[in-house]
């Protein structure tokens, strides 16, 4: 029998002796490699972090203690030892275990965290919490995989460190986040990898001068300074002992022992501690660890043995076309750079910075300081296109609407990973855009439906001069091309019911990437012999006033969009009706305003209402149930007249 199989819970892994631990850590890393092969997932992050979560569930007593996780997709060596190891045949499918901490699948999940750089403040709260509850209890928080690149590390950092709660702040240093890590604070760390120990010696001295009475305790201080002032050359401890907080590292982070002991050190300290780890993304598996663009931070199906996936992508993504594009538009215009948030690969900058590597920048997960020096250095001359997944816009739009907007600079976002994302689940799903950004003054919003306008729409945001735009796409790939028939303003007629519908009934607005789905809807309410017709306004933010002439011409207008139905597209339609006196009912069709479970793009699609035969069925029986309400106005009238006529007659 398998040492894993043996472990159920944490319980079970602090009965190990040092030698089977080791051969634990072995099986727990070939389980990962064979599991996520053959489901895609987070396979880097998780296979440097075995031996530190195996020493964080032997020193602390979760989930009495609490271990937080920042980021979440580093979690899944902590959800085997939590008891969900046979959950991994179906990992971030639907219905089955999510790529991240979830509080529905375990007790010892307290965070659903995927947005980085938070887990610090849970942990200022949750200690203060028990504090006050007279409860003496640890929380732990693992900062890692580039998660101290965000600032709010930092803010919490400040307020952690001027207390004497237990909280121990597990650095998984790693150097990367999706890509080696970025930024000043990153150099520094990986500056001390190699970096000599001084508490031994400061120790020391500190014992030889507190027996000289008089001058020992000025002269240790004297010497304390200068040695901190050396020391902060070369490695970070003095800048967190200059917060307040104690400093253990570094520690090899693969080797249980010195981890465990670490820990056990940090925790009856008593107050907060930081726990520096040396680990290695991909550690342990040579396919991983070879991989220079991100030690196989995320895979899709692989062949465990090689790596490779096991069948070639077909098709083109949307972030390919984007890629290929923006390369195209820099050549073409030195003026433009671009800036991304730790996603350099993911958003497609890599062939960008490879052909202009002094016109990309990527600032660490920083998103709100990324969005505010693409208006400086729009306020310095440059055209800046901001690239960034479209869920962690969420955490700038101050600094969008604030520092970019009001200063009407003419700054780009390219928002990846819009709508439905699927797998990541609910803090990935790109579902807000949208709603947000449509009450920013002067920001321009296009939805690209397939490459052509993708490429289009690209063009004329980093061409517009006027103040900020915005291009969103989702994730995967990209969808078939799809002409329009005809064009009146700047909106694009997609599709025309047969000349044998009585009159044109329906108007139905498609956002995007929905174009295929509309197309499909079309056709289904045509075949009942009912008028329809598919637009693309391409620019949904302004909404150009085409759309108010066509909506007069027809009964009923509906939209369809992947954005929160909240203040989205559809609600700006109405808006621009109702502002134009245009009576016509509308329909809005949209994502449920709540947070979505996990499952492929097309599973969740339709678990919201946003399948083609759902919306087909909505949209003929909306037209079914206007026609017999006019059928029965007629009727009415008609019954009225005649009343009317009768008692004319007998008068």
């Amino acid at each position: 029998m398998s040492l894993l199989s043996t472990i159920d819970s944490p319980q079970d892994v602090k009965r190990l002796d040092h030698e089977e631990l080791v051969a634990l850590a072995a099986e727990i890393r070939d389980f990962l490699i064979n599991a996520v092969a053959r489901t895609g997932g987070h396979l880097g992050p998780n296979l440097g972090a075995v031996e530190l979560t195996l020493a964080i569930h032997r020193v602390f007593d979760s989930p009495f203690d609490r271990v937080l996780w920042d980021t979440g997709h580093q979690s899944y060596v902590h959800k085997i030892l939590t008891g969900r190891r046979e959950a991994f045949d179906r990992l971030r499918q639907r219905g089955g275990l999510s790529g991240y901490p979830c509080q529905a699948e375990s007790e010892h999940d307290i965070i659903e965290n995927s947005h980085a750089s938070t887990a610090l403040s849970y942990a200022d709260g949750l200690s203060r919490a028990y504090a006050l509850r007279g409860e003496s209890r640890a929380v732990v928080a693992v900062v890692g995989d580039g998660a101290l690149t965000g600032g709010m590390c930092w803010e919490a950092l400040n307020n952690i460190a001027a207390s004497d709660r237990q909280v121990v702040i597990v650095v998984n240093d790693n150097g990367r986040s999706y890509s080696p890590t970025i930024g000043g604070l990153a150099d520094h760390l990986a500056s001390l990898r190699l970096a000599p120990e001084y508490e031994q010696v400061l120790d020391v001295v500190k014992q030889v001068l507190g027996r000289t009475p008089l001058v020992g305790a000025p002269l240790f201080d004297a010497l304390h300074g200068i040695k901190r002032g050396i020391k902060d050359v070369v490695t970070p401890q003095g800048m967190f002992e200059d917060l307040g907080l104690k400093y253990v590292g570094p520690i090899d982070g693969h080797d249980v022992a010195a981890m465990e002991s670490a820990l056990r050190r940090a925790k009856d300290f008593g107050g907060p501690v930081i726990v520096h780890a040396i680990t290695r993304k991909g550690f342990g598996y040579p396919a991983a660890e070879q991989d220079e663009a991100d030690n196989f931070h995320a895979v899709g199906v692989i062949d465990p043995a090689t790596g490779k996936p096991v069948s070639a992508s077909k098709g083109t993504t949307w972030t390919s076309v984007f890629s290929e594009e923006i390369v195209r538009i820099g050549a073409e215009r030195p003026d433009v750079v671009t800036m991304t948030a730790a996603m350099l690969q993911p958003v497609g900058l890599k062939a960008f910075a490879k052909a202009f590597p002094d016109r990309v920048f990527d600032v660490g997960i920083a998103e709100q300081h990324a969005v505010t020096s693409a208006a400086g250095l729009a306020m310095g001359g440059l055209k800046p296109v901001v690239c960034i997944y479209a869920t962690f816009l969420n955490r700038a739009f101050d600094q969008v609407l604030m520092d970019v907007a009001m200063h009407r600079q003419p700054v780009t976002f390219v928002l990846d990973r819009a709508g439905i994302t699927g797998e990541d689940g609910a803090s990935h799903n790109g579902m807000w855009d949208m709603s947000f950004l449509q009450v920013v003054p002067g920001l321009a919003i296009a939805a690209p439906r397939d490459e052509a306008t993708l490429r289009a729409e690209l063009d004329e945001a980093v061409s517009n001069t006027d103040g900020p735009t915005v291009v969103r796409y989702p994730k995967g790939k990209i969808a078939p091309e799809t002409p329009a028939i005809d064009k009146v303003g700047g909106v694009d007629i997609l599709y025309r019911a047969p000349a044998v519908a009585r009159h044109r009934e329906v108007l139905l607005v498609s956002v995007g990437a929905m174009a295929p789905t509309c197309l499909d809807v079309a056709a289904r309410v045509a075949s009942q012999g009912i008028g329809v017709t598919v637009v693309d306004p391409r620019w949904v933010k302004p909404l150009d006033p085409a759309l108010v002439e066509l909506a007069r011409e027809h009964d009923l207008v509906v939209t369809v969009e992947d954005n929160g139905r909240v203040g989205g597209v559809g609600a700006s339609v109405a808006q621009l009706l109702r502002d134009a006196d245009v009576d016509v009912p509308l329909r809005e069709f949209g994502v449920a305003q709540r947070f979505l479970d996990h499952g492929k793009r097309d599973e969740v699609l339709a678990e919201v209402g946003l399948a083609p035969q759902d919306l087909a069925r909505k949209v003929i029986e909306a037209v079914a149930r206007r026609q017999n309400a006019l059928a029965e106005e007629v009727e009415s009238a008609g019954t009225s007249k005649s009343s009317q006529a009768s008692a004319t007659g007998q008068a």
